[in-house]
């Protein structure tokens, strides 16, 4: 009995432990650090009142952690308190492998968003779609559960099944049934385009994704033969992200010198400058990017650094918009604390954050009649509680998120096959295929300094859930 009142005391002296450096640095801040004293202590009061006369005795454990999400999800969308099975379960998704439906989903309205089912997963395979609203799970109604709760709920052993019930389009209900099965995301998948182009499909960022990418550049360039090869066109499209370090080794492959992504906390002393060192994986080969509103995060941080430094040429619809970084917390009791702690600037010092990237080449695909209005991804700028840096956001504003299950009809990998051929150029796109209303700013400043690694953290950074 005696470990919940400890733990408790401990989460409260090390709010006042903060409270008191911010007096010693800032005394024009006493009376703000006064209100903070006597709200801790409001919060105490509570929790002794239904601990002593609540009708019922109470989970004292699960009143505390029901305090702390209330405290973390105040913050924005992507900071997150993991319990132990939670905290295993991301070290798990880390490492590239983990259980369940092989979706990655995140609360919106009350009720648990996809974001993106993952390829060839099982609830891909039983017709999930990004922006599918999660409303039941096996007849249990998901208002009222906590992101972490609806998660654990559509976990369980490989074979065993799960009901959901779908709100597609915010009208439309849908109902699947999915076999669970361990979920290995196809991190990288690579191919030939015809004879001469090598086609790189990076599904996620994970500890497996710069040896995969390298891996399928090195075979791809041995099987199309490095005279004969055009250039490489990386599919980064609907990928939610990932490990921060993995997006900046993915970026380091190409380039030769130069800031790859720069990342600023609420301090100057937690800014970092990640930079490029020399050798490019691909021998200098042209390379496009494949974007849209899925892509997220870590793959927008690939994005804009080879936009900025015109390493390739970025093809697709506007991505999602996530630029902020969270950092995992390891804490006693195998807890974790996923935190958003920096922001992140491309090159040329944007932040893409609410706003997305745009690419050089906008194509758009040719969305079935039945998925009209229902293919578009709700950026990040539509999220209650984002963070708002850009003034020009889109708010609210969707981006494509459709890719045609046939090859021959996705227009924006045509496009891309095409260019690395040279039958289509920039100054002349072609049919269906246009330049953005307004270019992105890419002045990206020149550095020496080509020798420091990626930024260091003191645990991975992570995106949303997984399961």
């Amino acid at each position: 009995m005696r470990k919940l009142p400890l733990f408790f005391s401990g989460v409260a002296l090390g709010a006042l432990a903060l409270v008191g450096v911010e007096q010693v640095l800032s005394p024009a801040n006493a009376n703000s650090s006064a209100e903070t004293y006597r709200r801790l202590t409001l919060f105490g009061e509570i929790f002794d009142k239904i601990r002593a006369d609540y009708v019922e005795k109470p989970d004292e454990a699960k009143l505390i952690e029901s305090a702390i999400n209330g405290m973390v999800q105040s913050l924005d969308p992507h900071s997150t308190f993991l319990d132990q099975k939670s905290n295993q379960e991301m070290q798990q998704q880390t490492r590239g492998e983990f259980g369940g439906l092989g979706i990655e989903v995140q609360m919106e309205d009350g009720l648990v968003k996809v974001v993106t089912p993952f390829d060839e997963s099982p609830a891909a395979k039983a017709g999930v779609r990004a922006n599918d609203l999660v409303t039941a799970i096996d007849g249990e109604q998901v208002q009222g559960l906590t992101l972490g709760q609806a998660v654990d709920k559509m976990k369980g052993p490989k074979g065993t099944k799960v009901k959901l019930k779908l709100l597609r389009n915010k009208k439309d209900t849908v109902e699947v049934e999915i076999t669970r099965d361990t979920i290995r995301p196809p991190v990288v998948r690579a191919q030939k385009e015809g004879d001469n182009v090598g086609y790189i499909r990076i599904g996620s960022f994970n500890e497996q994704t710069f040896e995969g990418l390298k891996k399928s550049v090195d075979s791809l360039t041995k099987e199309i033969g490095k005279d004969k090869l055009k250039g490489f066109i990386i599919d980064l499209r609907n990928n939610p992200g990932g490990l921060l370090d993995q997006a900046i080794y993915v970026a380091d492959g190409f380039l030769e010198a130069g800031e790859i992504v720069s990342t600023r906390g609420k301090t100057p002393d937690q800014t970092n400058r990640a930079l490029a060192r020399p050798g490019d994986i691909t021998d200098g080969k042209p390379v496009v990017v494949l974007v849209n509103g899925g892509s997220a995060s870590a793959s927008e941080i690939v994005a804009g650094a080879l936009q900025d430094h015109a390493r390739a040429t970025i093809v697709g619809t506007r991505s999602f918009g996530k630029g902020s970084v969270q950092s995992i917390f390891q804490l006693r009791g195998n807890y974790a604390l996923k935190l958003t702690t920096q922001l992140y600037y491309t090159p040329s010092g944007r932040s893409i954050q609410g706003k997305g990237i745009t690419p050089d080449i906008i194509v758009a695909q040719d969305v079935p009649d039945d998925l009209k209005g229902k293919d578009e991804i709700k950026g990040e700028a539509s999220i209650k509680g984002h963070i708002k840096v850009n003034q020009d956001e889109e708010q609210g504003a969707g981006s494509s998120g459709y890719v045609p299950p046939d090859r021959e009809k996705d227009k924006q990998i045509q496009w891309a096959v095409k260019f690395l051929r040279g039958e289509v150029s920039k100054a002349n796109p072609g049919e269906g295929a246009s330049l953005p209303s307004a270019k992105p700013q890419v002045k990206a400043e020149a550095k020496t300094d080509t020798k420091a690694e990626a930024p260091k953290a003191e645990a991975p950074k992570t995106d949303a859930p997984k399961n």
